[in-house]
């Protein structure tokens, strides 16, 4: 089995607990030669200058190629784009591009009247600064907000034709659902070699059952089964490195480079189901402050 390229996805920390956690997970992964890094921005952008602070930390000090989280919401269009250019500054130059989820309590994205609508008017203005090497999301089952699947595709093809290279999944549960929507996607003109999956170790099967259903993401039966089984046995640490490093083999069999980790900050099992598909530490961690 082909060895696949990995990157990682990690939360900014809100407190010094959570910065030891971050850097803890860091100094687990990077031995495994990530592609990236990604740091992610909060609902509503509250974790903006979090954002800012743990990517121009890590870029520093990891030695690693970080790529910062950056949304539409609750920023005017100058405000946002003095942001990425802040990320430029600290040598940053890969941006998650994204619309950005609403404030909590909120019924629903509202652009801000002199913010960008959409995703696709942040990634054009990203691109004619020519300065950065953009990500975006992408869904392999529909959107909540989505007319139909279709759309969610037609977005995604006009979000790479706006200057992004490479989209990033939604996580989901079964290879089949990914390679379907790279069918369908192949279909529409949009580059397969594109579209890398999103991988979610179930570190919590509650949480990660609440969130695919926040998310309209479809859990498979047997799934559900497995890990009822598995928690009455006490074995669901074992089931999902499994679960995980099966999806992962599947998908490299159907000629999958790339996977991208929702790691949670909780490195453990994503190292795990990475040397169960044949991703060895490669380097150390270096120039540590």
């Amino acid at each position: 089995m082909p060895v696949p390229n990995v990157s990682f996805e990690f939360f900014p920390p809100q407190n010094l607990e959570a910065s030891f956690r971050l850097w803890d997970t860091v100094q687990t992964l990077a031995p495994l030669d990530p592609r990236f890094v990604s740091v992610t921005y909060g609902a509503g952008g509250t974790t903006r200058d979090l954002t800012r602070d743990a990517v121009a930390t890590l870029h520093k000090s990891s030695g690693l190629n970080v790529a910062a989280h950056l949304t539409c919401v609750n920023a005017t269009r100058s405000e946002t784009l003095e942001i990425a250019q802040g990320f430029a500054k600290a040598g940053v130059r890969d941006i998650v591009a994204l619309r950005g989820d609403a404030p909590k309590g909120s019924d629903g994205f509202r652009a801000h009247k002199d913010g960008f609508a959409n995703s696709i008017e942040l990634i054009s203005a990203l691109a004619e600064l020519d300065t950065f090497n953009i990500r975006v999301g992408a869904y392999p089952d529909k959107h909540p907000e989505a007319a139909s699947r279709r759309a969610d595709i037609d977005w995604l093809k006009a979000k790479l034709d706006a200057g992004s290279t490479e989209a990033l999944t939604q996580f989901f549960f079964e290879a089949d659902t990914f390679f379907r929507f790279r069918d369908d996607c192949a279909k529409a003109g949009i580059d397969p070699a594109k579209i890398t999956p999103g991988i979610l170790p179930i570190e919590s099967w509650k949480g990660v059952r609440n969130f695919a259903n926040r998310c309209g993401t479809p859990i498979p039966q047997w799934l559900e089964n497995a890990f009822e089984t598995a928690l009455r046995d006490n074995r669901q640490d074992l089931l999902a490195t499994a679960v995980c490093a099966e999806l992962c083999s599947d998908l490299i069999d159907g000629g999958v480079e790339n996977l991208h980790f929702y790691t949670m900050n909780r490195p453990e099992l994503t190292r795990d189901v990475c040397h169960a598909i044949g991703v060895t530490p490669k380097a150390r961690i270096r120039n540590v402050a």
